[in-house]
């Protein structure tokens, strides 16, 4: 079923569960912008496409918290916060050992392989790569039976770069749990938790209509964030 935040004439806020996709799927599988449509097609006597614009997405194995529009003009407005960084997202996550500062924050240079839909930590100046830079800030540090330390870290995007979260924290010896692209030790068989450790938490930004500030916080209880929060 669809999760509901907040729901209006003009936009609609959901939560996102890991595995599933935040656009529309080539595939046979659901995804966010059908599961929206649906929704908004049983409430409406509107024969027509019901219009569901997507401003922003997230990986596929993440969960979160998502804004969608739901007539053009507030897609464009919602779109223009995306673009000069003034919508707010923060992110949880899940680290694969111990970071070596409580709050830090990193900058990098990405590159994007077309070929193989990956990206990798290159050198200032590499052609085609894009400077990208995060903060995180710890909450807590446990150690597991099965994974050995691992860290939640709140991680905020200061730039918007192709799987970046996960490719920076791998690049600087912390992948996050569940990765089978950017840690190994989850690329192999009988080691996989359902989904990725990775989640966009809280959401923020302006209504494209009436310019209220409008905030929204959901902390994933799916996979091994249900054994952080309850610990």
């Amino acid at each position: 079923m669809l999760e509901i935040l907040f729901e209006d004439a003009h936009l609609i806020v959901v939560w996102k569960p890991g595995g599933l996709e935040s656009q529309s799927s080539r595939g046979i599988g659901a995804d966010m912008v059908s599961e929206i449509r649906r929704h908004i097609h049983n409430l409406s006597t509107d024969r027509g496409m019901p219009y569901v614009g997507v401003v922003h997405r997230l990986d596929k194995p993440v969960s979160g918290v998502m804004v969608y529009a739901k007539e053009k003009k507030s897609a464009g407005a919602l779109s223009r916060q995306i673009s000069d960084r003034t919508m707010d997202k923060r992110y949880l996550a899940v680290l694969c050992g111990k970071v070596d500062k409580n709050v830090d924050k990193y900058v990098d240079y990405l590159l994007k392989d077309e070929k193989t839909n990956l990206s990798r930590i290159v050198d200032m100046g590499t052609t085609g790569a894009k400077r990208a830079e995060l903060e995180y800030r710890v909450l807590k540090h446990l150690e597991t039976e099965d994974y050995g330390d691992v860290t939640l870290a709140e991680i905020s995007l200061l730039t918007g770069r192709h799987h970046q979260i996960r490719v920076q924290m791998a690049g600087h010896g912390v992948p996050l749990l569940g990765d089978r692209k950017y840690n190994p030790a989850f690329a192999r068989e009988g080691r996989r938790p359902e989904n990725i450790a990775l989640s966009a938490y809280r959401l923020a930004f302006v209504h494209p209509v009436s310019g209220k500030n409008m905030e929204f916080c959901r902390n994933p209880d799916d996979g091994f964030f249900k054994q952080l929060f309850s610990s």
